[in-house]
């Protein structure tokens, strides 16, 4: 079997680090060519100093990190230390790690590694706002296809937002970004709240997380036992919160998770209009554009996450 190569580009970020460990866990399933940082649940300084902290933990040292965007492509972007911590990561304290963040800026990365590959060989995994992404395709559009895929978290395409009634958090920090990869005639496939609150974090699911062993079990119960009072405390999502982000890297192990549909998508992008970051299902007879997951069956993705993770440390 040919493995998938991917780039993950993500915004560490509670559910970030569990999506993290689960692509750092699946060598058998693809090749994971390098970790791109954005700013997004918090600034860039953190998403990448926490990026470079879990690979710490998971004692991983043969993967690069680079950092990319500080602000989205108009205007600064969405920040949520309300959810994830003033650090993103809940307060919780990262191993220092033993390793350097790459040089080369995260864009330049991407562009480079798609041009050095053959065409409809790299697949693009953003789970946070896809400002990197979008730079590298107005940057140098002669990637376009190389790209095999982008299958990203981000939107609301049936459900009320998280952010705001309308709009997803990934999607609404910049959704200018998000509008350059859904025009640009990429495959997508899109993990939104439509499916991402089916992710539900039980008690027991916390327990078993707990139960893992070593620093991983611990730092990642620190990281959920936040993350349950920050949810219970805004009101939002189910029992003690939900994984929006590992839905990604789960759906390239195991993609019959996971259920969907094709559909055609735009973004509201007009700055000021108060639905900005909308995602608008377009039912008039456009060529559909995305594949939007609607259903998973949680207990398989549970068992794949605690099972993949806890082979980091046996």
């Amino acid at each position: 079997m040919t493995l998938r190569n991917i780039i993950l580009d993500c915004d560490p970020g509670l559910d970030d680090a569990f999506a993290i460990l689960l692509a750092l866990s699946s060598p058998d399933k693809f090749n994971l060519l390098g970790i791109t940082t954005v700013a997004g649940n918090v600034g860039l300084k953190y998403t990448t100093h926490n990026a470079l902290g879990i690979f710490q933990i998971a004692d991983i040292r043969d993967i690069p990190i680079f950092s990319g965007c500080d602000r989205a492509i108009m205007g600064r972007g969405s920040r949520a230390p309300e959810i994830h911590g003033q650090n993103g990561i809940g307060g919780v304290s990262l191993p220092k790690p033993k390793f350097a963040l790459q040089k080369q800026h995260a864009v330049d990365f991407i562009i480079e590694t798609c041009l050095n590959a053959d065409d409809g060989t790299i697949t693009l995994c953003p789970i946070g706002p896809m400002t990197n992404i979008a730079l590298a395709i107005i940057k140098q559009s002669a990637i376009i296809p190389k790209i095999k895929q982008i299958i990203f978290m981000g939107g609301a395409a049936f459900k009320a937002g998280n952010i705001t009634p309308h709009a997803e958090f990934n999607i609404h920090a910049d959704p200018h970004a998000a509008e350059v990869i859904l025009q640009s005639g990429i495959d997508c496939v899109m993990f939104g709240l439509d499916v991402t609150h089916q992710a539900i974090i039980t008690d027991q699911r916390l327990s078993d997380i707990k139960n893992i062993d070593g620093d991983i079990g611990n730092i990642l119960s620190d990281m959920m036992s936040y993350y349950a009072a920050a949810t219970k405390k805004a009101g939002g999502e189910q029992a003690n919160g939900v994984l929006h982000d590992p839905c990604v890297i789960a759906y390239l192990i195991d993609p019959d998770i996971f259920q969907g549909s094709t559909h055609h998508i735009m973004v509201e992008t007009a700055l000021g209009h108060d639905k900005i970051g909308n995602i608008i299902v377009d039912g008039d007879g456009k060529k559909n554009n995305v594949k939007i997951i609607t259903k998973m069956d949680a207990v398989k993705f549970y068992d794949l996450l605690i099972t993949r993770i806890s082979s980091l440390v046996s």
